[in-house]
């Protein structure tokens, strides 16, 4: 081969493994253009054709339009700065089907209605101003007011969902779940009245170790060392924690276990450990510690306790976290 050789359009399309109509196309369009005509007419192309011809294939294998090729090749554009360009078009193009995959794997998960579907969507495509902004309506719900905000400022700010540009997609799905619980009233209200509680309980001496901090330090020992909630050693247990309890919220001891039953039952809802594990999950942190199973040891301890043997089933306690 040297540089007088000439091809025909069939020739191209041979060694590029381009079809004939295809250069036929490119070179109408001025992408390559013949170096001569044989007496017959017929368009006879150079070397660099062929050159010109793989370049065009590469950049169009990428996903590049043929206005771009063509300042590429004409060297109208330099191609590392299309190539950047194009690279991001790219990211944005991904970023939106992993968007478009999450949604349609968390329909299917869910068995969504056409009504969830738009919801799911529409949560799934907020921008980051107006994630923020729903989600401070509910934390404002939940830890607003005069006196609160400065007491809530550390356990609003560690229970702010800040989805990363570029989610993962389990931390879209995740974040879609937990804007649908931000948006439940009861459960804002719930996690209102666990706010006003904790409060009430911490008194003038905030901050002090409120009760799932007594649970937890109480109950927690005897529930990994094994300890049947029936025994007489739960029961010093439960006197123990009801004494502590008591000096949070005063009272006779009757009355301060019944309140601890309450409040057991209270922080044992499940949505408040669900929006604990999905704020994990879109925030990238490690999953959260729950202390369901010593919850619902002192809840059966309690119980226990209350009639001089072990209750039959599960206590109304569940899971906790904050």
């Amino acid at each position: 081969m040297n540089g007088d050789t000439l091809y025909s359009i069939g020739d191209l399309a041979r060694r590029t493994g381009l079809t004939v109509k295809t250069v036929r196309y490119y070179s109408d369009l001025g992408i390559v253009s013949p170096a001569d005509r044989n007496p017959a007419g017929h368009r006879r192309y150079g070397v660099d054709a062929v050159a010109r011809l793989d370049l065009v294939r590469t950049l169009r294998d990428l996903g590049l339009g043929l206005p771009v090729i063509r300042q590429v090749v004409e060297r109208e554009s330099a191609l590392p700065a299309v190539a950047a360009a194009h690279a991001d078009a790219l990211d944005v193009q991904i970023r939106v089907l992993r968007l478009r995959r999450a949604v349609l794997r968390a329909v299917a998960r869910r068995g969504a209605t056409p009504e969830e579907l738009t919801l799911v969507h529409q949560l799934a495509r907020l921008s980051t101003d107006e994630r923020s902004r729903l989600i401070g309506d509910f934390l404002d719900g939940v830890f607003g007011g005069p006196g609160f905000d400065a007491r809530f400022a550390g356990v609003r700010r560690s229970m702010t969902p800040e989805l990363p540009d570029d989610p993962e997609p389990e931390q879209v799905d995740a974040w879609v779940e937990l804007a649908e619980l931000a948006m439940d009233d009861d459960f804002r209200g719930l996690l209102r009245r666990l706010a006003e509680e904790e409060a009430a309980e911490a008194g003038a001496g905030w901050p002090r170790p409120g009760l799932a901090a007594v649970v937890r330090e109480l109950a927690g020992p005897p529930v990994a060392a094994g300890i049947d909630p029936g025994s007489a050693a739960a029961a010093d247990v439960v006197e123990a924690v009801v004494d502590r309890y008591a000096g949070l919220v005063g009272g006779g001891a009757d009355s301060v276990r019944a309140r601890l039953v309450e409040r057991l039952a209270v922080l044992g809802d499940p949505r408040r450990e669900r929006y604990l594990e999905l704020l994990a999950v879109v925030n990238g942190w490690a999953a959260p510690e729950s202390w369901a199973v010593v919850a619902e040891w002192l809840g059966q301890a309690v119980g226990c306790s209350a009639v001089g043997r072990c209750a039959v089933g599960r206590s109304a306690a569940g899971r906790g976290g904050w």
